[in-house]
């Protein structure tokens, strides 16, 4: 369930528009599609063309990572077997032409597939099932002078919901309450499931749902928050929660 409450504050250019306005969002809404498009299919030069050297991402199974530990991380998960797509379900962007700072917004299904081996002995049927993630992934972009292009400085999501989804039409397994318990509503089996994996996922990132009907979750509203400080120019946003950085033990700000 998403909130009624209205979590951005103010209005940028987001539709219509100067035609330079209309072709920079263009050209950030291509950024967005590029993590779908060429993460999934292992372009890894491609994909890291994306970002800037200094880049920072958010993401269940990764937690934070340097856009070059990300994508480290990434081939070697594929190499385990992790199978990890994402369709991309509509992008649009908030952008703010009097400085160069852009967020892109990007609505997409994360759809994993999964593989529980069989035991006859014990009497468990091998099964295989999709984890499908609805999320909202959020680029904030800036324009780089010296090189005259967008590039991608952070990665976070939204997480709203997710199912269990079979592949042959049964199978599905059955999570205990205790683990499905350890991640919030928006990533509840997604996170069961990949933790299944020996992922150590992050258990807080934003979804949009408050502890109680209609209410919003402090995470999603906060998130918002740092996109308006993202676009109205501040120079170091910290997008790690008070919660990660003491589950890290880092106290590090955005990786650095």
């Amino acid at each position: 369930m998403t909130s009624p409450i209205d979590p951005q504050a103010k209005v940028y250019s987001h539709n219509n528009g100067k035609q330079a306005d209309i072709l920079a969002r263009l050209a950030i809404s291509e950024l967005c599609k590029g993590w779908p498009v060429y993460r999934d299919s292992s372009e890894w030069k491609n994909f890291r063309s994306i970002f800037c050297d200094d880049a920072y991402v958010w993401t269940t199974w990764s937690k934070r990572q340097s856009i070059d530990g990300f994508i480290q991380k990434s081939k070697e998960g594929k190499a385990n077997g992790d199978f990890i797509m994402h369709r991309e379900c509509g992008t649009l962007v908030e952008l703010n032409p009097s400085n160069g700072r852009a967020v892109g917004k990007m609505k997409a299904t994360i759809t994993q597939r999964f593989t529980i081996a069989g035991n006859d002995a014990a009497g468990i049927e091998a099964a295989v099932f999709d984890v499908d993630c609805d999320c909202r992934f959020h680029f904030f972009c800036f324009r780089d002078s010296d090189a005259d292009e967008w590039k991608v400085k952070y990665v976070k999501l939204i997480y709203e919901k997710d199912k269990l989804v079979p592949v042959n039409g049964n199978g599905l397994p059955r999570f205990s309450k205790a683990s499905l318990d350890r991640y919030p509503e928006g990533y509840k089996y997604l996170g069961a499931a990949q933790s299944m994996l020996g992922h150590d996922v992050d258990p807080f990132l934003p979804t949009p749902s408050g502890p109680e009907r209609g209410s919003a979750n402090s995470l999603w509203l906060e998130l918002y928050d740092k996109m308006e400080q993202w676009l109205d120019g501040v120079t170091d946003i910290d997008l790690s929660t008070a919660m990660d950085k003491a589950s890290n033990g880092t106290g590090k700000r955005n990786g650095h």
